[in-house]
């Protein structure tokens, strides 16, 4: 799969997501990876998480739509807690301000 299809696999289930209504909270892209194992015998496969907050029903039409969508070999679907929203909010909080901080590191000459 080239990049090309990646991104318009992805912008096809986020088109579905927010026209049933999800509200996206984050989105990253993890780019092409390593699988831990061959699945389907391909050895790499291009990652992308989204965070979004939904009725539960779209979360079942969302897999569906994945599980016939052949260019999706695997997906995890996780429904979190308040701690677990709180947790997230905060690392990725975290993350942002230590690559603010490194952003004004100058290198020394």
């Amino acid at each position: 799969m080239s990049d090309e299809q990646a991104k318009e696999t992805v912008q096809k289930f986020k088109k579905l997501l927010t026209d049933k209504g999800a509200q996206m909270k984050h989105e990253e892209d993890w780019g092409l990876k390593k699988l831990a194992y061959p699945i389907q015998k391909k050895t790499t496969g291009f990652y992308h998480l989204f965070e979004f907050e939904a009725e539960g029903n779209v979360v079942g039409e969302l897999e569906v739509n994945y599980k016939r969508d052949e260019r999706v070999i695997r997906f995890l679907t996780v429904s979190l807690d308040k701690y677990g929203i709180e947790f997230v909010e905060k690392r990725r909080k975290l993350k942002a301000e230590k690559a603010k901080e490194e952003s004004k590191k100058e290198p020394e000459v």
